[in-house]
């Protein structure tokens, strides 16, 4: 081997070594429903654990320092905040959030029993509620966690996330905490980005509704499905088929509604797409 080629060689395994630890974080918006980006300043080879109002938190390291990815729910008010370090024990780290106001939004549902429900309705969410609040509290433990996500589906952004929903003139305000994407029945919905389904089934108010976990505390939900196209286990990578737009469960129309859950919280989902829509 010539001089020349070992120099290549060794120029090479530098570049790739700096690289390893790079991530592509989502977007920092420290607002209720968002995420916060705080830098631990903690360069350790081992992964730190961190907890935020006693929900474990995601941690990738970025560069030689470890940053905490952290869902913020709607309730949060702003001001300062920390996070708790397991070791060293009592540490904190601290980081600031901002108020964010959402609209609200009146909806039509023609179908009675989704805004007041039956008594057998209402035994059958509560069975069902435990198997979905288990499956968004998942925690797998993975370095590798995929942050930059592409649409699951094309179509029109009818519904943002954080909106004050009020049903049928009813006096209740609902929050919604997903993503609504508006789609003919029968659309191509598509894995985000790699992940395993956890769960699927039909339930009351979601219809049709697959749940993928991508590691560290970060499960995405998909609902409303006409058609389920993938099975408990399965590692589905970006662009997999999950299943078809529908108008199964609580629907004003057939679209997609996607929840992002990040640390048992859900967050704004385009925070985590590598090309932010404005639509």
């Amino acid at each position: 081997m010539t001089k020349a080629i070992q120099q290549l060689l060794t120029l090479l395994l530098i570049a790739i070594g700096s690289s390893v630890y790079a991530v592509d974080l989502p977007r920092h918006d420290p607002v209720p429903g968002g995420i916060a980006i705080v830098d631990l300043n903690i360069n350790s080879d081992k992964a730190p654990q961190v907890y935020f109002q006693k929900r474990r938190v995601m941690v990738l390291k970025n560069g030689k320092t470890w940053m905490a990815v952290v869902g913020l729910p709607l309730s949060i008010k702003a001001g300062k905040h920390k996070l708790k370090l397991q070791l060293p024990k009592g540490t904190s780290v601290g980081f600031k959030t901002k108020a964010k106001d959402y609209a609200t939004r009146h909806i039509t549902i023609t179908n009675k029993r989704m805004v007041s429900p039956t008594k057998a309705d209402i035994e059958r969410h509560f069975k069902e509620k435990p198997l979905i609040v288990a499956a968004l509290k998942t925690w797998t433990e993975q370095y590798d966690v995929p942050t930059s996500f592409i649409l699951p589906v094309q179509g029109r952004l009818s519904s943002q996330f954080g909106l004050r929903r009020i049903y049928n003139k009813q006096d209740r305000i609902r929050r919604h905490t997903g993503l609504d994407i508006a789609a003919p029945v029968g659309t191509p919905i598509v894995a985000p980005a790699r992940g395993k389904v956890i769960r699927s089934g039909n339930y009351f108010f979601t219809g049709g509704t697959v749940f993928l976990d991508h590691g560290q505390g970060l499960i995405t939900m998909y609902c409303h499905l006409s058609k389920i196209e993938v099975k408990t286990g399965e590692v589905l990578q970006q662009g997999k088929r999950i299943g078809e737009v529908g108008m199964t469960g609580r629907v004003s129309g057939p679209h997609l509604h996607w929840v992002v859950s990040l640390n048992n919280t859900k967050v704004e989902p385009k925070l985590f797409l590598s090309k932010i829509t404005h639509q």
